[in-house]
């Protein structure tokens, strides 16, 4: 079972979801927006990928957070509870295989996952 996690407007969650239709590949799109996020998701990728990986501090979300809020993200679990309440920081797409879980969209990293 594969799950594309993203937001559909985002430009690089609609670079990997037409890569992954063009190769027929079956996959599950979870807009986290509309259909939320749960706990039990963010640390079943924490098992996979560094928080830091999933945070992305480069994005406008993270930029419009207030500096005291940015500052109290040090760890998993800070970096958890601030992905649930606010998932627009989250780094898209998130690629959650049976396997592995990867953050952001190469066609040649998709192609690597896909070929193994």
């Amino acid at each position: 079972m594969i799950t594309l996690y993203g937001i559909p407007n985002c430009d690089t969650v609609k670079k990997a979801r037409t890569w992954l239709a063009e190769r027929q590949q079956d996959f599950t799109f979870h807009d986290f927006k509309k259909q939320g996020l749960d706990e039990a998701t963010v640390r079943h990728w924490l098992q996979h990928l560094d928080w830091e990986v999933l945070v992305n501090k480069k994005g406008t979300t993270w930029r419009g957070l207030p500096d005291e809020r940015k500052a109290q993200v040090v760890d998993a679990a800070s970096a958890t509870a601030l992905m649930l309440e606010n998932p627009s920081v989250i780094k898209r797409p998130v690629l959650q295989t049976a396997q592995a879980c990867h953050v952001g969209f190469k066609s040649e990293q998709y192609q690597q996952i896909f070929t193994n």
